[in-house]
């Protein structure tokens, strides 16, 4: 049975656009591609890295440009750049244009009501001809978790303004055996007044959204604006999508396509050997094995006046490649002055930890800032006098967790 309900009331608190983005999130021009697979009308569109590229584009195009700033943040157009206070989607109607407009968007950051304060540093543009609009509309699926159910979200107010305009918003929520049926249809086309011809053009989007949130594992497609020109047809000009992040193993494509910050790009390193990295904003690495013991170290750090730049969870499998990659990781981090191995040997060893501190500090000539290593468990005392041998420079044990702690911290404040 299809379960729908119209509604003005807000879909309780779980606005999709506000949401956290979780798992894979696609840059526009991937997204547009994606439709364009799935029969969904979007523009010809050209990627960009440099002014002249722009300029060759719309020199091409011989029409109104549009150029767009690819980050994973919505309110682009409203934002701001750091290098002329303008917005991050712009109408060129020369080529001499979009090279001066590009050369202030690209190697500059934009900032958006969803971006960090600093905002998004922008290094690719999308372009592509600009486009009549008669409508916008606001057309959306993802997933009720209060319902276990899939939910079509439609409005004939999409744009810019959506997020104060969500009374408007119909709800459909759907079974996705049996898609969305032609009783949702129809009630789509008598509240929005379209006509036959265009209902049938907006059905087959809507079907194709359907399959492609099925197939490809997607937590949220968003099509704003999808727009109506003055002839009709309809063109998705934006788009936002995200996929469920376990589906990684099924969708591999799909994921290829993934944009990563520098931040991100560290923790899906460390993912992909098992770890679990966690970025914060201090100058102390931590290397750790457990959630529990990670949380006590950052909280005795700070009881001691220090501040934790990460959590790095090597797990209770912890082997020498995760142990040398997590050092890896944070000696590539220029805020870390010094870090802080703190292990408690259940399952792994404390002499095998020992021997990949050893076998990390040799394979990079030593550390550059002191590490304090306290081991505690299987092998504990073995692990600490291998450490104590190596007699290696800014490498030191403390056996005790808030001696640990309290040295490091230490350590920290007299080589500032």
């Amino acid at each position: 049975m299809i379960t729908w309900r119209p509604t003005s009331r807000l879909f309780h608190a779980r606005i999709p656009w506000k949401s956290q983005r979780r798992g894979l999130g696609l840059l526009e021009f991937n997204s547009h591609k994606l439709l364009r697979h799935f029969d969904i009308p979007v523009p010809n569109g050209h990627v960009v890295t440099n002014p002249e590229e722009a300029q060759t584009v719309v020199s091409t195009i011989h029409a109104p440009s549009i150029i767009k700033a690819q980050v994973l943040a919505g309110g682009r157009g409203k934002g701001k750049y750091s290098s002329d206070g303008k917005g991050g989607v712009r109408m060129v109607n020369t080529p001499s244009e979009a090279f001066e407009n590009a050369s202030k968007m690209l190697g500059y950051n934009l900032t958006t009501k969803q971006t960090p304060p600093g905002g998004l540093l922008v290094n690719k543009l999308y372009i592509y001809k600009a486009v009549d609009v008669a409508q916008e509309l606001y057309v959306a699926i993802t997933f009720d978790r209060d319902r276990g159910m899939p939910v079509l979200l439609i409005s004939d107010d999409g744009g810019v303004d959506i997020e104060s305009n969500v009374s408007k918003l119909q709800k459909f929520w759907f079974h996705m055996p049996h898609g969305i049926g032609p009783e949702i249809i129809a009630y789509i086309q008598a509240q929005l007044g379209f006509s036959d011809p265009e209902m049938a053009t907006l059905s087959h989007i809507i079907h194709q959204m359907v399959e492609l949130f099925e197939e490809k594992d997607a937590t949220l497609l968003e099509l704003n604006p999808l727009v109506r020109t003055p002839e009709g047809d309809f063109v998705c000009l934006d788009a936002k999508f995200s996929f469920d992040n376990s589906a990684r193993f099924r969708q591999k494509g799909l994921f290829s396509l993934e944009e990563r910050s520098p931040e991100e790009e560290l923790e899906f390193e460390a993912s992909e050997l098992g770890l679990s990295y966690v970025r914060l904003d201090g100058d102390i690495g931590n290397i750790v094995n457990g959630a529990g013991l990670a949380m006590a170290t950052n909280d005795l750090i700070g009881l001691y006046g220090g501040k934790c730049a990460n959590f790095l969870d090597v797990g209770g499998g912890a082997t020498k490649e995760t142990l040398s990659k997590a050092f890896e990781i944070l000696n590539n981090d220029a805020r870390i002055k010094g870090i802080l191995v703190n292990i408690y040997g259940g399952i792994v060893r404390c002499d095998m930890i020992a021997e990949s501190i050893i076998d990390a500090a040799a394979e990079r000539g030593g550390f550059k800032v002191p590490v304090v290593v306290r081991l505690q468990g299987t092998n504990s005392d073995k692990g600490l006098k291998l450490i104590e041998n190596s007699n290696m420079e800014n490498l030191m044990v403390e056996p005790d967790f808030e001696a640990a702690a309290q040295t490091i911290v230490r350590l920290i404040k007299g080589s500032g």
